[in-house]
């Protein structure tokens, strides 16, 4: 009896009763719904760059995400039409923001306890002093950016100059979050990473959620942005699922960012790569994982290359790579597993603006049979797989098993 939890990060469902509360380009995400406006794009036609025609999701329809899109918002994509074969559900999340850490902390069944900072879309968009403290750890004489932005938009904006002068390179968006830029030769990537570890602790007292370093290389109008990406995120002040199991002495695997976001806190062993090798390695703990084991997985790259960027085509070919992939690992599940996939916030592409939108998750769950779940919380994902696995919840949630 095994647990793996799969976060496909940003794969919103629409619906989310607190919608016009939240913003993208000042205007709210009222409507605002992931898949089902790249199931409409795919079904006109308007998203055949590297693939064609409607969005081809057999093996999620079958465990129940097109019921789940119309629980959450009353429509029904075309093409997932399929009747459920698992369990299915539509989550809808308390914590008070759209961003990575309070959806997987909420999942994790601790919904965030304070109201998270964000920084004003001015610019300079930073406090001087935190900038002064920055620049003291840098060494260097100023820092570039300081303003809200899309990270590429900065490389593109502020990487010549920053191979000019040596300067980071600051910024954030609509989350609580401090990015900094740099290239991984010119500047180093040991002292990037170096240099947010040491101004991380400043910003969680700040309550901002996470610190993140984005190292880049190559030359003007040829930049990239690189793996070494790492955060530096504010460590939950009360114990999650992860710690509900390490307590109970069972295994936690952590595939992806998840150690990241929780600051490793209850995770044994943790693997990072692309989301191509984040599958390998999901598929590897399938085949190798102790019995019970939790494995708790994100792949980021649906929000990543191509929510923030309004790709809806690259959205819709990640999501058939990921349905594909899912396909070829379902089988391999040993009897009394169970598998949740679900997400931790919207960033519907087709939508204004280059941020999250909030919206429900779906809840799809291989291994417990089938049948609708209805609508849950987001914590309720971590009360039940504590309870599929025999260890004490200490969330708020309630298990749907």
């Amino acid at each position: 009896m095994r647990a793996f939890l799969v976060v496909m990060d940003s794969v919103g469902i629409g619906g989310a009763p607190d919608a016009a509360a939240f913003f993208n380009d000042g205007r709210p995400d009222t409507g605002a719904n992931t898949v089902l406006h790249i199931a409409e794009a795919c079904a006109r036609g308007a998203a055949d760059d590297g693939r064609s025609g409607p969005l081809h999701l057999p093996v999620l329809d079958a465990l129940g995400l097109g019921r789940a899109v119309k629980l959450a918002s009353g429509t029904l994509p075309p093409g997932l039409g399929a009747k459920p074969e698992g369990r299915w559900g539509a989550a809808t999340e308390r914590s008070k923001g759209k961003d990575t850490p309070s959806g997987h902390w909420e999942l994790a069944g601790l919904p965030v306890p304070w109201d998270w900072h964000y920084f004003p879309d001015t610019q300079p968009a930073f406090p001087a002093e935190l900038m002064a403290r920055v620049c003291e750890i840098a060494g260097t004489e100023g820092t570039l950016a300081n303003c809200h932005g899309s990270g590429t938009v900065m490389l593109d904006r502020f990487g010549a100059e920053h191979l000019r002068s040596g300067w980071p390179i600051c910024y954030t968006s609509a989350d609580s979050v401090f990015q900094i830029a740099a290239h991984e030769e010119r500047f180093g990537l040991d002292r990037l990473l170096t240099l947010c570890e040491r101004i991380a602790p400043v910003l969680h007292e700040m309550k901002v959620g996470r610190v993140i370093a984005r190292p880049f290389v190559g030359s003007e109008g040829s930049f990239t942005r690189t793996a070494n990406r790492h955060d530096y995120a504010i460590r939950p002040p009360e114990p999650v699922l992860t710690n509900w199991v390490q307590t109970a002495g069972r295994r936690v695997y952590a595939v992806g960012k998840i150690g990241d976001i929780f600051s490793m806190e209850g995770i044994d062993e943790l693997h990072k790569g692309d989301d191509a090798a984040l599958m390998a390695h999901l598929g590897a703990l399938v085949d190798g994982a102790e019995d019970g084991s939790l494995t708790f997985a994100n792949f980021v790259e649906f929000d990543s290359l191509y929510g923030h960027r309004r790709n809806i085509a690259g959205y819709a070919r990640a999501l058939e790579w990921f349905d594909a992939a899912l396909g070829r690992l379902l089988p391999r599940l040993r009897d009394g597993d169970m598998l949740v996939i679900t997400a931790d916030h919207g960033n519907d592409p087709s939508w204004h603006g280059t941020d999250h939108t909030r919206e429900r998750v779906p809840v799809l769950v291989a291994g417990t049979g089938r049948g609708g779940l209805g609508q849950v919380g987001f914590a309720d994902v971590a009360a039940s797989i504590a309870a599929h696995l025999g260890v004490e919840s200490v969330g708020c949630g309630s298990s749907f098993l």
